[in-house]
């Protein structure tokens, strides 16, 4: 069930502004009946304003209207074609704080140490959070730092120790379908 924007001041808005019963602002709200109680009291959310959610286009009077003259009638959200259409939000990257990006060279190097061949320069970026580029002359030798020390990416904080196991699983993956369709080339080939 979808709830209103500010549920807490949606409710104060309701209680101070029709007759709905606490349980169908609860209801529509998503609070609990005595916390919809105590708002109306005065004892929760002391201060807050209310938010009008039918000036947000949450409600419309007449809905408001319907409930208020029928106690078992449930308040209906107004559906947006526009924000139900939305794809999901994209996972963002990670933020590194400020402590931790001068570490992201020698967790770079470390990966390069331990998994030469085994992770790709954009799953070693992926992982610490860095940029392709930079793993690449961090790979040449041609990083502007002259001396850098390994340390582990999972001891510094920039992943866990299961973002490199999936790393390296999807990396072994990789290589066996390549090996596997190599294979199937060679035996048509021959044939």
């Amino acid at each position: 069930m979808k709830l209103p924007l500010m549920p807490k001041a949606t409710a104060i808005w309701l209680i101070d502004n029709t007759s709905l019963s606490f349980t169908q602002i609860s209801e529509f709200c998503g609070l609990h009946e005595l916390e919809v109680q105590g708002i109306a009291d005065g004892e929760v959310a002391v201060g807050m304003r209310g938010y009008d959610p039918i000036d947000n286009k949450q409600l419309t009077r007449e809905e408001i209207k319907r409930c208020e003259g029928d106690e078992t009638a449930r308040l209906e959200l107004i559906s947006s074609s526009t924000i139900d259409s939305l794809p999901p939000r994209k996972k963002d990257t990670k933020y590194t704080p400020l402590s931790l990006r001068q570490e992201k060279p020698f967790a770079i190097l470390w990966l390069i140490k331990r998994y030469p061949a085994e992770l790709s320069s954009s799953q070693i970026a992926k992982l610490t959070g860095s940029t392709k580029n930079t793993v690449e002359a961090i790979r040449n030798g041609t990083y502007r730092e002259a001396i850098l020390e390994s340390k582990s990416p999972m001891d510094t904080g920039l992943c866990t120790y299961n973002d490199l196991e999936k790393a390296l699983n999807r990396a072994k993956n990789k290589k066996d379908k390549a090996e596997a369709e190599a294979e199937v080339k060679s035996k048509n080939g021959v044939s």
